[in-house]
């Protein structure tokens, strides 16, 4: 590398150091052990390989080659050495004055002999760019690394000296060092380090990075980026760094007063377009703070003639959809956009059927947060002083935490959701029947009994005493949780169906029935029974005591049989999704996160939580998730009301009707 440039023979008492040398400031380099081996070697042999310099205000500074000068220099002090005096001249390379590439040729030579100091690469990177003018792109190709690589060592070359210093002195470590670079400015790094080691304490790279973040913003950040514009038309400082990712907008007082305009201002275009009485806007969604504010959702209502119309296009295209959805030859992304386009359908078909009351509207509002790098609205707010209490208005949740409030406020389930449900709880109740097969005979043949033999007695709900299979309907059958389904088709292949031969006549195939062991006719019969079960929800104990027991002993537990799944809380708009999280799993944390989220990712991870229970839930949210069900679908004998569907019930001479 320095065969180019000028011989020129030079004493050694007209050399010295070089601003640009990539080892001047490192102590251990010029360690006297170190130096007495090189002066012991130079002594002998000479000065092997020529020092590279650079003529400087008449003299000439050692750009490559500081230690071979400081062991010259050490030479010409001990007086026992012959031959080294101060005018004693040794080879070297002069390079020109006005090269431009002084730090990269100190560099170059060091690399190629012993290993640098990080530090020492951090400052040659720095003053390649700032004082030689070059790009991470151009000191990248001299040395053969990566771009990103440069990038890496720039930001920490220009950290404050007194910094530096303390890396190298092992004071604080290398990685505590690079926090500072979270700041271009080295009066504020300054700053920062004397305040973090006044009380003489331990200092963590963690603790500069949350103090550095007091003074200002990164423009990279996404609060950074997203009122970069505003702040600079105001006149804000900004700290530039070398690479301008790394720049800082210093008044982070003018940052979050932009941001709070621009939040509010998004709230308040909310209000108008929704109706609501106020608007307000907060930095950061703050869970406690939050937590305080009630709540109010829509209700029901008769659609205008223009939403109706717009109801039915929605259904059309519904069935059309899933029409095409049941073309096994579909791509996936086919399937996919079919899919979010039928979610899409289904919310925007809910929304026209939804609508908050004017007295909601006037006493509820929005505010609007900064989460995941956007701006949030939090829809249908209460403030604590409007929150009613005791009954509340129609719609409020007084309580976020449900404890002590109206069911006003609770999630409402639209009738053909209900519906669906309703046919899952009697497919689960089936399984259990399969599977508890001396129970479900006792119930069948008391059931035939006392029908026939009581008078007066009602008929129980759940079984018909005619052998009809009882016909089920359901949304999306292809979508539910297998579960039961599973089950059931396991006790299918356990039973024997040897008998069951239609080439026989029925006598023959009842001889062979009454052949059986009674083990198996039970199977057989509890396996038909289960097929006969009505959909219905939780049992009421005075109406159906029967079935209301039954169903506690051989289901008293529905999660059993059937676990909640993306088809289902597809169903549910977002804020049931993070009101289940967060108030019925005890979820509170992972709800704030996930308020940012799309509902798609919010479905995703519901999904993903109750197929496994993750292995950070506390004992009591496993327990929650466990045990989570919709209320009409618990077993444990709590009643549900089925008028509380949102829609009408159907009328008794239809489809739905006759199998329900």
């Amino acid at each position: 590398m320095t065969a180019s440039f000028k011989p020129v023979s030079v004493a050694i008492g007209d050399l010295t150091a070089h601003p640009a040398n990539v080892r001047s400031n490192s102590p251990e380099t010029y360690d006297p052990e170190n130096i007495a081996h090189l002066k012991a070697s130079i002594a002998v042999l000479g000065l092997l390989q020529p020092l590279l310099v650079q003529k400087i205000d008449g003299r000439y500074a050692v750009l490559a080659g500081g230690r071979r000068h400081a062991a010259l220099k050490e030479l010409v002090a001990d007086k026992s050495e012959k031959g080294f005096t101060a005018k004693t001249k040794v080879d070297c390379r002069l390079v020109p004055e006005d090269c431009d590439v002084t730090t990269a040729l100190s560099l170059a030579e060091n690399i190629t002999q012993a290993p640098m100091n990080a530090i020492d690469e951090f400052e040659a990177f720095a003053r390649m760019m700032e004082i030689d003018g070059q790009s991470p792109e151009t000191i990248a190709k001299t040395f053969g690394t990566t771009v990103a690589a440069v990038k890496g060592r720039l930001r920490y070359g220009l950290i404050h000296p007194y910094i530096r210093a303390a890396a190298r002195a092992k004071t604080i470590t290398l990685d505590t060092m690079k926090a500072f670079a979270e700041h271009p400015s080295q009066q504020v790094q300054k700053e920062v380090y004397e305040a973090l080691t006044k009380e003489d304490s331990y200092l963590q790279a963690y603790t500069v990075r949350q103090a550095l973040k007091s003074r200002g913003v990164q423009v990279s950040d996404d609060i950074g980026a997203f009122v970069r514009a505003d702040y600079e038309a105001r006149g804000g400082a900004v700290a530039a760094d070398l690479l301008e990712e790394h720049s800082v907008l210093e008044d982070a007082a003018l940052v979050e007063t932009i941001l709070l305009e621009k939040l509010g201002a998004a709230a308040e275009e909310a209000r108008k377009r929704l109706g609501f009485a106020w608007a307000d806007a907060m930095v950061r969604n703050d869970y406690a703070t939050m937590a305080e504010y009630g709540r109010v959702y829509p209700g029901p209502i008769e659609p205008d003639e223009a939403g109706q119309k717009r109801i039915d296009e929605i259904t059309a295209e519904l069935e059309q959809l899933q029409l095409e959805m049941e073309d096994e030859g579909l791509e996936d992304d086919t399937y996919n956009a079919l899919y979010e386009r039928v979610d899409a359908l289904e919310e925007e078909a809910r929304d026209l059927q939804e609508a908050y009351s004017a007295e909601d509207l006037a006493r509820s509002g929005v505010i609007a947060s900064w989460q995941g790098g956007k701006i949030t609205l939090h829809i249908g707010l209460v403030r604590p002083e409007d929150t009613v209490k005791g009954e509340g208005a129609r719609g409020a949740a007084s309580d976020p935490t449900g404890e002590g409030t109206s069911d006003a406020g609770e999630i409402t389930y639209p009738a053909s959701l209900a519906e669906d449900l309703k046919t899952e709880r009697a497919m689960a109740l089936g399984a259990a029947m399969a599977l508890h097969p001396e129970a479900t005979l006792d119930l069948t043949l008391f059931k035939l009994v006392s029908d026939v033999l009581t008078s007066g007695m009602s008929v129980t709900q759940a079984i018909k005493v005619e052998a009809r299979k009882e016909y089920r309907s359901h949304a999306k059958m292809d979508e539910i949780d297998e579960t039961s389904l599973e089950q059931v088709a396991v006790a299918h292949d356990a039973l024997n169906l040897s008998w069951l031969d239609e080439a026989r006549s029925p006598a023959d195939q009842f001889a062979a029935f009454r052949a059986l062991e009674a083990g198996e006719k039970a199977k057989l019969v509890a396996y038909a029974t289960a097929n006969t079960t009505q959909s219905c929800f939780a049992r009421d104990r005075q109406r159906d005591s029967l079935m209301h027991d039954f169903e506690i002993e051989i289901m008293p537990d529905i999660r059993v049989h059937w676990t909640p799944n993306a088809a289902l809380f597809n169903r549910f708009k977002k804020a049931w999704l993070l009101k289940i999280l967060g108030e019925d799993l005890g979820l509170a944390q992972e709800a704030v996160t996930l308020a940012s989220s799309s509902k798609k990712e919010i479905v995703a991870f519901c999904d993903k939580l109750f197929a496994e229970p993750f292995a950070t839930l506390t004992d009591a949210q496993r327990a929650a998730v466990a045990a989570w069900c919709p209320p009409m679908m618990q077993t444990n004998g709590v009643a549900f009301d089925e008028a509380e569907t949102t829609a009408e019930t159907p009328e008794p001479d239809s489809e739905i009707a006759q199998a329900a």
